[in-house]
């Protein structure tokens, strides 16, 4: 009898040490976090990771040289004005809000946004009464727009930072816009034009693929 204990305590102890290091391997062997500095959690909301995001941009992350880089608001203005990255980090009240964006795709990412208003970086070119949208176009080609009183009265920002990380390329730097309830081909990526217009029908890239002009969340 004594023999079978000691077999039975042998066997579980062996057990337990299998499963220990089953543990350890798999905690050890897990692949490091790509952004390990990045918040995941907010005022007592849980973040998305910046990993969560899908690459769907139409030709892949772009990688835009900040030292030559200028964000540029011209159309229906009194004055073109061009700003530096440094410019816009150095000049403008930033923002922090939490906000989701949902992809047509059926995903969707929770983050922490950091960044600046809209209308705050419009108001130096002085906006012609007469313009009614804002059309945004992307280092890759890219374009969209969005209805200016959408942008004042949702107070839009572009950001430059996500979960506390600068914008790595493949997000978006040195801007993105933070299109708030709007569906994520709006919330274009690599910003370096704004123009305002009086055309409300504007279609993007997207949009003149067949997708809505509107893309206000349902």
């Amino acid at each position: 009898m004594d023999k079978i204990k000691r077999f039975q305590y042998v066997f579980i102890a062996l057990l337990v040490i299998m499963l220990l290091t089953v543990i350890f391997l798999g905690v050890s062997q897990r692949p490091p976090k790509l952004y390990p500095e990045e918040t995941r959690d907010y005022q007592g909301q849980d973040l998305s990771s910046i990993s969560d995001f899908r690459e769907n941009s139409i030709k892949g992350p772009q990688q835009v040289n900040v030292s030559t880089y200028r964000l540029t608001i011209t159309g229906l203005v009194n004055k073109t004005v061009e700003y530096t990255y440094d410019e816009v980090l150095g000049n403008f009240q930033r923002y922090e809000k939490v906000v989701t964006l949902h992809c047509v795709e059926g995903w969707s990412v929770k983050i922490l946004w950091e960044g600046f208003l809209l209308s705050d970086l419009l108001k130096e070119a002085e906006v012609d009464p007469a313009a009614v949208a804002a059309i945004f176009y992307a280092h890759d080609g890219y374009s969209t727009s969005l209805p200016l009183d959408y942008i004042t009265s949702k107070n839009i920002m572009i950001a430059y930072k996500m979960n506390g990380v600068t914008l790595p390329p493949e997000r978006g730097f040195p801007f993105q816009l933070v299109a708030e309830s709007q569906y994520g081909y709006k919330w274009i990526k690599w910003i370096n034009k704004i123009e305002l217009t009086d055309n409300p029908d504007y279609l993007g890239y997207w949009e003149s693929r067949g997708y809505p002009n509107n893309a206000t969340l349902r």
